[in-house]
């Protein structure tokens, strides 16, 4: 009698009991999405629709026109809060991950004193909630003198307990004897950070450049602590800022329209890179 696999690696009769479950329950999960995009294009009459109406019949861009004017009537365009956006996220992400996958290499594979504690300190800093550390990250920006400047927006952020810890557990899955090789062959702790490391831990730094993406594109902390001048705060603020500054009934397409400019970035980066999270998930639990 044929055995049949229980994963197998083509499509079986056997898996149709999961996809009767799997399928509905992703279709029910992607419904806000839909909704998000569907509400951003809506015209007033369709927004204030009774009932109300989960697809658009007449979309339009008036929305998006909106916000743009609406910007621009508070003397900054919002290509300023894209472009501030762009270069904290951006650079947040690149520094999160260098540092994250140097610290990681450092602690799971190197030899030295304080290993065990520092990696403890990392795993405790886990246990606090952004709100427990504001007064003392802003002591230490206003000390340091970066009020108004886009450090004030990228240090603070540069830290990620979680995404460094990942990479670390994802690094402890790399054979020594490859880096015992490399040693042999000549090469220092730079070149088997570089060549040996990063290209076997990439689906651990595409998970930190996602946690590192939500963590910044999301935050309003640093434009509301460290900022003082308009022209160096980023979109998300701004987007908050929204709601309070805005007719509740005219005011409804504009924040539709930013809701769909937040969220659409944080879609297309994961839609791009979840394969390597799982991946990383699956091995960060390997011991």
């Amino acid at each position: 009698m044929r055995k049949t696999r229980f994963n197998p690696d083509k499509f079986h009769f056997n898996q149709i009991p999961m996809y009767l479950v799997l399928v509905p329950l992703a279709l029910f999960m992607a419904l806000p999405i839909v909704f998000i995009i569907n509400h951003a294009f809506k015209p007033i009459d369709e927004l204030f629709a009774f009932p109300p109406r989960f697809f658009v019949e007449n979309p339009v861009f008036d929305n998006f026109v909106k916000l743009a004017r609406q910007a621009s009537a508070g003397g900054i365009s919002i290509s300023r809060y894209i472009f501030n956006s762009v270069i904290v996220t951006g650079s947040v992400v690149f520094l999160s991950m260098i540092i994250s996958s140097m610290a990681a290499f450092a602690l799971s594979k190197l030899r030295f004193r304080a290993k065990g504690i520092l990696m403890e300190i990392n795993n405790l800093a886990m246990m606090f909630v952004p709100v427990a550390v504001i007064i003392p990250r802003y002591l230490l920006v206003e000390k340091m003198g970066i009020i108004n400047t886009y450090f004030a927006h990228i240090l603070p952020l540069i830290a990620l307990p979680v995404g460094m810890f990942l990479v670390k557990q994802f690094t402890d899955q790399v054979p020594n004897s490859l880096i015992e090789a490399a040693v042999v062959d000549g090469a220092n702790y730079f070149t088997v950070y570089r060549k040996i490391i990063l290209p076997m831990i990439k689906p651990a730094i595409a998970t930190v450049a996602i946690l590192a993406f939500q963590s910044v594109w999301n935050n309003t902390e640093t434009s509301a602590m460290y900022t003082n001048k308009e022209s160096m705060r980023t979109l998300t603020f701004y987007m908050n800022t929204l709601a309070s500054n805005t007719n509740a009934v005219a005011g409804q397409g504009i924040a539709a329209a930013a809701s769909l400019i937040m969220f659409l970035p944080n879609l297309i980066l994961f839609i791009l890179c979840q394969s390597k999270v799982m991946n990383t998930m699956a091995h960060s639990g390997i011991k």
